[in-house]
């Protein structure tokens, strides 16, 4: 093989594979037992933020898991850092010292500070220099949307967000400059992430699913349209995963991404349909599934045989992150499953 035939590549370009690439959301942290050692010793910001103790972290699932690609080991939530707000990440999880709904201008108290991703581009060239030349690397940031609710209201609320959501609809304008705001300097990250030779960029859109799909057309995904040209423009595969818009996926085109991340409630032969036929499937198994006997993880593997089989264009993955207290044992055992399964291609 040569340095260019990581399945995972081959898949992005579109060659028929002998099985689909397998990676996990979350694969990068609480699973792994050699990560809970690691925390035992240093704070999720201290991981983060050291470019050599990242790589490692960055890396620790393709050693321990065999999973086809890696991940960088960061945080959604450095957009925010970087617009000026003032995130701390605890280990009980980020906490933002002052939300934008305190006030009447949130647009006016934003400053672009780019420097502050600087750390980030270091962690990336770490992990250049540790990783083998076939294992794919995987650049991210939230969705303009995602983030802007965790700006607006903080990360201590309800997880529905009624605060940030009542403001999206008392101020429409001002959701349109933020939007537009934390979108321009996404593009700037991702570009730089581009630049620092990750294979694919994934948009992470966690509650995609808190507003109509109708509202959410309008209002979200013409930003992330503006962030698919840089994309192209810079050749740069990318995977868009809105969780939780179900039959909104018949609206997605590849303006949207060459790869749609589908969430757990939808069946993927249901997505398949509903997707158009030039975007990619990346998907879908339950995280919660590893909480089953390995006869019964066993079971629903195999139901996904059939659209393994005709559909090389299909990125095996979670329909969201692993939760803390899961098997690493059990991803493995999927993992090993996915790789030596025979899929009929």
């Amino acid at each position: 093989m040569t340095n260019n035939d990581n399945i995972l590549k081959r898949t992005l370009r579109g060659e028929a594979t002998e099985r689909p690439p397998v990676w996990f959301m979350r694969q990068a942290g609480r699973i792994l037992p050699r990560y809970r050692a690691l925390k035992e010793s240093y704070s999720f910001r201290e991981l983060m933020r050291d470019p050599q103790l990242a790589a490692d972290v960055t890396l620790m699932p393709i050693e321990d898991l065999g999973v086809d690609a890696a991940i960088m080991f960061s945080d959604i939530l450095v957009i925010p850092q970087a617009l000026g707000l003032d995130v701390q990440f605890p280990d009980s999880g980020p906490e933002f010292s002052k939300s934008l709904l305190s006030t009447n201008s949130p647009s006016s108290l934003l400053k672009a500070d780019t420097e502050k991703l600087q750390y980030i581009y270091n962690v990336i060239d770490a992990i250049q220099e540790k990783k083998d030349d076939n294992t794919a690397l995987i650049g991210f940031c939230g969705s303009p949307f995602t983030v802007l609710l965790y700006m607006l209201q903080g990360f201590h609320k309800k997880a529905d967000f009624p605060d940030a959501i009542q403001f999206i609809y008392q101020h429409p304008k001002e959701t349109d400059r933020l939007l537009q705001i934390i979108t321009d300097i996404s593009i700037e990250y991702m570009s730089a992430q581009t630049d620092h030779n990750i294979d694919m960029f994934q948009l992470f859109d966690t509650h995609a699913g808190l507003i109509p799909f109708n509202l959410y057309k309008k209002l979200v995904l013409p930003h992330v349209s503006r962030m698919v040209r840089k994309a192209r423009e810079e050749h740069m595969p990318f995977v868009f995963f809105p969780k939780g818009i179900g039959i909104g996926l018949q609206e997605l085109t590849p303006e949207h991404g060459d790869f749609v991340s589908i969430d757990w409630q939808t069946p993927l032969d249901e997505a398949r349909r509903l997707l158009h036929p030039e975007i990619g499937i990346q998907g879908n198994i339950d995280p919660r599934l590893l909480y089953a006997s390995e006869d019964d993880i066993c079971k629903t593997l195999e139901s996904y045989k059939a659209f393994g089989r005709t559909n090389q264009n299909w990125i095996f993955n979670l329909g969201h992150g692993f939760m803390p207290g899961l098997s690493d044992v059990k991803a493995k055992f999927i993992v090993d499953w996915v790789k030596d399964t025979d899929w009929g291609r």
